[in-house]
């Protein structure tokens, strides 16, 4: 049976954790934001990647390596590395074969896509919410907090993510969306189809 003091201590560490929590989603959120400007293009050509830490120009690219990006800014984590490993150890978790007709990960392009992205956040524990029957202008029950990463359909069957740079009235999302990374209101969206709500942090893969 836990004891007072564990008890206790456990009371003291859960703000201390949420914390931490909110500083790392932050640090994510300006890491996003900071390539507003920088990032002014949109290219989803196949490009072969170095390995670990490859990445195309970063005067281009598309809406996934904002996220991928922003994680290793603020994180040093990198997505490319992270969801390569996990496809390697669990291929058949991901579409990669229905949706691309692929037989085994690819290291330059797995990450940049959302649909392997969304697989990998809901393995990592990281998925708050998702769609059970995608509609128009359905948004996520649970409140938002800033670092949060958001999945939709564009026009219905785009897959798209963004990171949220600021919740509660006056949302607002880093994305790219195909003119460069912009900061952009999240109302903007409520003409497309929201699937995911994920809540990744460094601790999750410490």
């Amino acid at each position: 049976m836990p004891t007072r003091r564990v008890l206790l201590g456990g009371l003291l560490a859960a703000p201390a954790w949420r914390a931490r929590a909110a500083v790392s989603g932050q640090a994510l959120a300006r890491a996003a934001r900071a390539q507003v400007g920088v990032t002014t293009g949109y290219d989803p050509s196949y490009a072969r990647l170095a390995y670990p830490g490859g990445d195309v120009g970063r005067a281009t690219g598309v809406c996934a390596d904002v996220v991928i990006r922003a994680a290793r800014d603020a994180w040093g984590l990198d997505l490319q590395r992270l969801v390569h490993e996990d496809m390697v150890r669990a291929f058949s978790a991901y579409p990669s074969r229905r949706a691309w007709g692929l037989s085994r990960p690819d290291a330059n392009i797995d990450h940049r896509r959302v649909l392997n992205l969304e697989t990998y956040w809901a393995r990592s524990g990281a998925q708050l919410w998702r769609a059970a029957a995608p509609a128009l202008g359905k948004v996520s029950p649970h409140p938002l907090a800033v670092g949060d990463i958001l999945t939709w359909r564009v026009a219905g069957t785009l897959p798209h993510v963004g990171v949220v740079t600021a919740a509660g009235d006056g949302s607002r999302v880093a994305h790219n969306i195909g003119a460069g990374a912009r900061e952009e209101s999240l109302a903007m969206f409520a003409a497309h189809t929201a699937v995911g709500h994920y809540r990744w942090r460094p601790a999750d893969k410490a």
